[in-house]
């Protein structure tokens, strides 16, 4: 085999540009969103002893990082209550009946305590190219809105949502 042969088929270079994400549950993030991040992905590992020194194995179980997506805050704060409200549900601050109500709605409409998100990267030429979809996430931190009117600019505020997942799966489109 010459070195030639060897050569990747496609040499272009991923853009942090090309994509588009969607979580169910909150229609009205998905169209401010700002930016997201592809998490981490570790895998534990086993030390076996020996008498002489330790031997590393492959652990047994993968660890998911948390999904971070940064979004443009619109002037009815819309987006941001959407997340805050999820938020606010699962950690009933008032009373039970807060995480009841969202306990009690089907797992599948995605209304309920967990949602799927699906992340879709595109080519250099905007073409779908890769899904990532992220398995029953769920928000666990929201950033803070800094308001300002010393600012000599207007900078449109931002928020960071923060959601745990179960899993993510990347796939190949055709």
């Amino acid at each position: 085999m010459t070195a030639i042969s060897n050569q990747p088929s496609n040499i272009s270079f991923l853009s942090p540009l090309g994509y588009k994400f969607v979580i169910k549950k909150a229609p009205h993030v998905n169209f401010f969103v700002q930016s997201v991040n592809l998490p981490s992905v570790s895998l534990g590992q086993a030390d076996v002893d020996t008498p002489f020194t330790k031997i590393p194995f492959p652990g047994t179980r993968l660890t998911f990082g948390n999904l971070s997506v940064t979004f443009k805050v619109d002037e009815d704060m819309k987006n941001y209550l959407e997340m805050y409200n999820w938020l606010k549900e699962l950690g009933f601050p008032d009373n039970f009946a807060q995480y009841q109500s969202i306990a009690n709605r089907s797992i599948y409409s995605g209304e309920g305590i967990f949602s799927d998100a699906t992340l879709l990267i595109t080519t250099s030429a905007m073409n779908p190219n890769i899904e990532v979809t992220f398995f029953d996430c769920f928000p666990v931190d929201l950033s803070e809105l800094s308001f300002d009117s010393a600012s000599a600019d207007v900078e449109y505020l931002t928020a960071t949502i923060t959601f745990a997942n179960r899993r993510f799966d990347i796939k190949a489109l055709p």
